[in-house]
């Protein structure tokens, strides 16, 4: 691998979602600010929405390793559970011993008690959802049910809904409306600008150890921005294939010619070359449309004149 060749520590373009390697720049630094925010002030419902690849999980984790002191938190994953298995999740995670229960009436009970006495401790539970667009209905419909557990003046459970743009969709069902009406605080995640895109690059590769200047070029930047269209997971895939290209052709500097290569050998930045012919046939296809109607406009004129 590369790490000798660039004098890494580690792979700084991993998929992987890597506290370590969280970006606090921009739109990153304001949604953990607002998460924090939120749940300091108690909010029932909050909702985290971004496109495929625009950090939400890494934002997630980053959440739960900053909630530390006077919070206990439960994170679901995998939310492609029944009413019943978010129950039996949640109550693990709380440290509740459940195995072989599985009545509905007997599992909130515990989960309401195991609530009640962290409260009276002076702890918070904050719940995190991962992937919740993928969440039934009625499983949705069971986590507003346990956060109907609450004093007069608190909410016994917190809980952060980190999803795809789907999940809008989903609580626009008149099944959850009560559980949308919840939502306090919302945020979206957007791709990476152009100028964060150079301090993005920076910022990871500092983490895994790299000392020396400029590793990516200003025509590879270029090239990377606009086949990733600042998508953090495309960035670090086509960093990271254009960086094996720049070790097998023994450069020390990525250039355009290298992420060329990466972007070719990526479906996602539509770089592959079954992707560009067809790229390449639909402008032939305009193209023929527009000269046919042109020659027929031109037609239509000569005929009346």
């Amino acid at each position: 691998m590369y790490l000798s060749h660039f004098g890494l520590r580690e792979l700084p373009f991993t998929i992987t979602p890597d506290t370590s390697f969280f970006f606090a720049y921009g739109h990153y630094t304001d949604a953990l600010n607002t998460l924090l925010v939120a749940l300091r002030t108690g909010e029932g419902f909050i909702k985290v929405t971004g496109e495929v690849g625009t950090g939400k999980t890494l934002l997630c984790r980053k959440l739960l390793n900053t909630l530390r002191r006077g919070v206990v938190t439960a994170y679901i994953p995998n939310p492609m559970l029944s009413p019943v298995g978010l129950q039996i999740a949640v109550a693990e995670e709380l440290g509740l011993q459940v195995e072989g229960e599985s009545n509905p009436h007997r599992l909130q009970k515990l989960i309401a008690q195991r609530l009640i006495e962290l409260t009276a401790a002076r702890t918070r539970v904050v719940l995190c959802v991962d992937e919740a667009q993928a969440m039934p209905l009625e499983t949705l419909e069971a986590v507003r049910l346990l956060t109907n557990l609450e004093t007069e003046k608190h909410k016994l459970l917190q809980v952060v809904l980190f999803g795809q743009p789907e999940l809008d969709l989903r609580l626009n069902d008149p099944g959850v409306r009560q559980l949308k009406q919840r939502i306090g605080f919302a945020y979206r995640l957007r791709a990476i600008d152009r100028q964060g895109l150079d301090a993005y690059l920076t910022h990871r590769l500092a983490v895994a150890g790299y000392a020396g200047g400029n590793l990516f070029d200003a025509g590879a930047r270029g090239a990377l921005y606009k086949a990733s269209r600042g998508i953090p997971r495309l960035v670090n895939i086509l960093a990271h294939k254009a960086m094996l290209v720049a070790y097998g052709r023994g450069s020390r500097v990525v250039d355009k010619t290298h992420m060329r290569a990466a972007v070719r050998d990526t479906e996602e930045a539509g770089g592959s070359p079954s992707f560009g012919r067809v790229r390449r046939r639909l402008a032939a296809v305009f193209a023929a449309l527009f000269l046919a109607v042109s020659l027929g406009m031109l037609t239509y004129v000569s005929t009346q004149y």
